[in-house]
């Protein structure tokens, strides 16, 4: 992820640094999804805690956090477009994990990364 950013300009570090955080703070069992109920648990958290970093974009990277913020899922449909959650602009975007598995995919996930290059732009 730190190299999918770096070439876009974008870092965990500098003057406009990117913040990171998980749906849920935990690792469910066996690395499966996190569960429904496990979302719903977690749902006002991660809002309070979208709130309070402020950010002008949000990065879903895979279908969990997709499921858990505009509660739709199927990457390969959502992926390439703009929506909103929480009140924020967020790009639905392949998990690196998923890309490491599927190669061909990474030209889909250069074009999210330049779109959201594009966007973060458009808001500067």
């Amino acid at each position: 992820l730190d190299k999918m950013l770096a070439a876009i300009g974008l870092g965990r570090s500098g003057d406009a640094p990117v913040y990171m955080a998980p749906v849920i703070p935990w690792n469910p069992p066996q690395n499966r999804d996190p569960n429904a109920a496990e979302l719903a648990m977690m749902q006002p958290f991660l809002e309070r805690h979208i709130a309070l970093a402020a950010p002008k974009v949000l990065i879903l990277m895979g279908n969990g956090p997709c499921h858990a913020m505009i509660k739709k899922s199927g990457m390969t449909r959502l992926r390439g477009g703009w929506t909103e959650a929480a009140g924020v602009p967020a790009i639905p975007m392949f998990a690196p994990s998923y890309l490491l598995t599927n190669p061909a995919a990474k030209r889909d996930a250069w074009a999210d990364l330049l779109s959201l290059k594009a966007r973060l732009k458009d808001l500067t």
